[in-house]
């Protein structure tokens, strides 16, 4: 088994900093490449001081040529601001090789609680609004008294900062907005956690069991009464098994996973009170089954009415990111909705932070939409929002436009001046009898399958332990279409384009023969039978027919009234089901189908519901859970948002 700091850089950290410049083939060209950073910057680590006296590890690399001044970008991270030491250089700073090779100050700052930083971390730690003494502290007030030491204390800074982050680092790059310095002209908050509930560990309450193997990443307290230290603390479960969708099954229960996080590494009494282990992070798992004031309390969604108007922000994340979509898309429109500012998106065809990387061909696993794309929007989209804000005008006319989206049909990239474009339609299409998605609600009748326990409904037909699974979001969907456990919907062959531009709303009408349920919808573009295929696709697929799912989501039914109280179904009872699906830019091209695909496991991406109603699924015992029938009324329908 890998070390854990291995684990931590292969699954998740490399996408979370920016990745390996991209090299030639010659040795000499590859070695400058690598010490390009220490060639042309120098380094400076130091402990910045915070109002309540915590200080905070932060790293400086600042551009040897001092005959000028530069502005200073800098990235907030839990995941270490390494490599430690003055000898030391990272071999690519920034958000792009362009920002670095055209000189800025690029700082990199432990946050609070985390590796060399002082103080006590709090996984998505709650902001606190009308603070009234020094020892309220949040990351709005760390990252404010961190830019007012850095333009108060770097030289040749021009007085510009700008923050970027991707996944949890972005969620710091939203948070910097709040309450801004004065100094904070540019963030560009990329892939950003908006809401533990909702994103990563959660999606609509059913909880991503795909990501128990990094709870402790988040969980784990450091040793020696939370002292600063420079390697990892923590470790993540080995499963001893490369068939993942075994190991969870043959596990049973989720209270019977609370071993894993028993850590021999902390202090904890010889006795532990039932059920509470030594991560915290796990312990709020699964005391928090429900959207009570813990997770509310840590969303930052709800305010962001308090940025400010002075910070230009470009929103960016991936269509296919299975991370967090929700973030993004969220922090975009609710700074569109709350604040007269400069504020736009970019969304391509990427999974989790794919685009600060440098690899050519771009692919989501099987499925290919073409070439330098990541490139394209390092050097035309972000490097030109950062130079302008932080090095130009910083006037709204930036060149940029406010959405910047990628047709992931098409395969091309379009700008609009709004997001969803203006001309988008609300089409609404039904759950027909025999397989038919259509545009009209024909009789209404149910149509029943049998959700078994035992043989829940894989949500990917790969056999692999994984981290944190991403390359499902482009999947060929035959293997779970050809199950009977899941219900498939289909239009005709498409005689002209349909581009769906926005979200997606699923309005089921179901029944089951329990009292508890989860609901998932999938939407897929089926391709016609002459597709070519690329030459990544996995050996035992073709792109002749290939079901490209473009997007899917899960609501616990449990949740379907509100989050915060939920509530069993009423056994055989007909009841309203409605699940929102992130936006989409995508079209189903004149030749192929739309297809819907709903079922009731995703296995184990999400967790098993037991299907019948306890309180708390984490502390579900086996004999909780249940083989039950459900049916799906031919009056549901999905409402899309059609580009016309």
């Amino acid at each position: 088994m890998k070390s854990s700091i291995q684990l931590l850089f292969l699954s998740i950290c490399l996408l979370f900093t920016v990745t390996s410049c991209k090299k030639t083939t010659k040795k000499d060209n590859v070695e400058q490449e690598d010490t390009y950073v220490a060639d042309n910057y120098s380094k400076q680590e130091v402990d910045v001081e915070m109002r309540d006296g915590v200080t905070l590890h932060t790293t400086i690399y600042a551009p040897k040529d001092v005959s000028k001044e530069y502005p200073i970008l800098m990235q907030r991270t839990p995941y270490s601001s390494r490599p430690y030491g003055a000898g030391n250089f990272r071999k690519q700073i920034g958000p792009n090789i362009h920002l670095m090779k055209e000189g800025n100050i690029i700082v990199y700052q432990d946050v609070r609680g985390r590796w060399l930083s002082e103080g006590h971390y709090e996984n998505m730690r709650a902001y606190i609004p009308n603070k009234t003494s020094n020892e309220q502290v949040d990351e709005s007030t760390d990252t404010y008294d961190t830019i007012e030491w850095l333009v108060n204390n770097v030289e040749n800074n021009n007085g510009n900062v700008g923050v970027w982050g991707i996944s949890y680092p972005g969620y710091y790059a939203t948070y910097a907005t709040i309450d801004a310095h004065p100094a904070l002209k540019a963030s560009s908050p990329q892939a950003c956690i908006g809401d533990f509930f909702f994103d990563d560990f959660h999606h609509n309450g059913a909880y991503l069991l795909s990501y128990f193997r990094v709870t402790s990443l988040f969980g784990t307290p450091r040793p020696n009464n939370d002292q600063p230290i420079d390697t990892a603390w923590y470790t993540f479960p080995d499963l001893q098994t490369e068939d993942q969708y075994q190991f969870f099954l043959d596990a049973g229960p989720l209270k019977n996973l609370n071993s894993f996080f028993e850590y021999e590494t902390v202090d904890t009494p010889t006795m532990r009170p039932e059920g509470v282990t030594d991560d915290y992070f796990w312990n709020e798992l699964k005391e928090h089954p429900n959207y009570d004031e813990l997770w509310q309390s840590r969303g930052l969604i709800q305010h962001l009415d308090k940025s400010k108007s002075h910070v230009a922000t470009m929103i960016v994340g991936g269509w296919f990111d299975a991370e967090d979509l929700y973030g993004p898309l969220e922090t975009y429109k609710n700074i569109e909705k709350n604040i007269e500012s400069y504020n736009t998106m970019v969304f391509g065809p990427w999974d989790h932070g794919r685009w600060a990387r440098r690899n050519g061909r771009s692919l989501v696993g099987n499925y290919y939409f073409g070439d330098s794309i990541s490139e394209f929007y390092q050097e035309n989209i972000e490097t030109k929002f950062f130079n302008h804000f932080l090095k130009g005008d910083g006037d709204k006319n930036s060149g940029l436009p406010e959405a910047y989206v990628f047709d992931s049909g098409r395969k091309e990239w379009k700008e609009y001046d709004s997001w969803p474009p203006e001309g988008v339609e609300k089409q609404t299409m039904f759950l027909s009898e025999n397989q038919e998605l259509t545009s009209e609600n024909r009789k209404v009748s149910g149509i029943q399958f049998i959700s078994d326990i035992k043989k829940p409904v894989p949500y990917s037909e790969d056999v692999k332990t994984v981290f944190t699974p991403r390359k499902y979001m482009t999947d060929d969907q035959r293997f779970a279409a050809r199950r009977s456990d899941v219900l498939v919907f289909e239009t005709e062959v498409m005689e002209e384009d349909l581009t769906l531009a926005g979200d997606i709303l699923a309005k089921l009408k179901v029944a089951t023969t329990g009292t508890a349920a989860d609901w998932i919808v999938k939407i897929i573009d089926v391709h016609p039978a002459n597709s070519e295929t690329n030459e990544e696709m996995q050996d035992h697929l073709k792109m002749s027919n290939y079901h490209l799912m473009i997007r899917s989501e899960v609501l616990r039914g449990r949740f379907r009234n509100s989050f915060s109280k939920p509530e069993p179904f009423i056994p055989n009872k007909k009841t309203d089901v409605t699940i929102k699906l992130q936006d989409v830019f995508h079209t189903i091209k004149k030749g192929h189908k739309l297809q819907v695909q709903v079922q009731s496991t995703w296995f184990p991406l999400i967790d098993l519901n037991p299907q019948t109603y306890v309180e708390n699924i984490f502390k579900a015992d086996e004999a909780d859970f249940k083989t039950q029938t459900h049916t799906v009324f031919t009056d549901s329908n999905i409402e899309f948002s059609v580009l016309k």
